[in-house]
């Protein structure tokens, strides 16, 4: 089973190449975001949880969105090939619960993929992107919050990686399917 990690700013095309990667490598595509979203839409216990601390205007606990993405994980478990982690995890506890996860089902990380793409194109993006979607969190002063708080998150996560030698740097400037081809390569290595 092959479990890739993809990390990148927002803006960076972690989402566009995650469901590359799932359709290409025919791996389970894992956004926490959509899992969260769907625990909360059933009513579970965890989605009722979650959805009072996001009423409150807090972020959910590690621990719960971890047991979140194990109970979402437990249906597909010796289903599928292996999984794409889109954004997640995003601080070194989550980490440290994933690869706790990971191994009870004797799985392991396989590889991490970091889109890297400079600042002012990421703002370009996001602005582009606000443009066209409408979203409202693209707008000058959100994207520079998100990407403090990405950065912050982040550069410790990847030197926890880096450590562990599965940190792989992606270019993530460029035309898709060359960003793609390297993301390619790169997985092909460990498979």
């Amino acid at each position: 089973m092959i479990n890739v990690l993809i990390f990148g700013a927002p803006g960076s095309g972690k989402g566009t190449q995650s469901a590359r990667i799932a359709q290409t490598f025919g791996l389970e595509h894992i956004s926490t975001g959509d899992i969260l979203r769907k625990e909360i839409a059933d009513q579970t216990s965890l989605g009722i949880l979650a959805q009072d601390y996001i009423k409150e205007g807090h972020l959910v606990p590690d621990e719960d969105v971890v047991a979140m993405l194990e109970h979402h994980l437990e249906g597909k478990l010796g289903k599928v090939k292996g999984f794409i982690f889109d954004g997640f995890p995003r601080t070194i506890p989550q980490a440290d619960a994933l690869k706790r996860m990971l191994a009870r089902h004797d799985c392991e990380v396989s590889i991490v993929l970091d889109l890297n793409v400079p600042e002012d194109e990421l703002i370009r993006r996001l602005l582009e992107r606000g443009k066209i979607s409408g979203r409202s969190d693209d707008n000058l002063e959100a994207i520079k919050s998100r990407l403090v708080v990405y950065n912050n998150q982040t550069f410790p996560l990847k030197e926890y990686f880096r450590k562990e030698g599965t940190l792989t740097p992606i270019n993530g400037l460029g035309e898709m399917d060359d960003i793609f081809a390297s993301i390619s390569e790169a997985i092909d290595s460990v498979l």
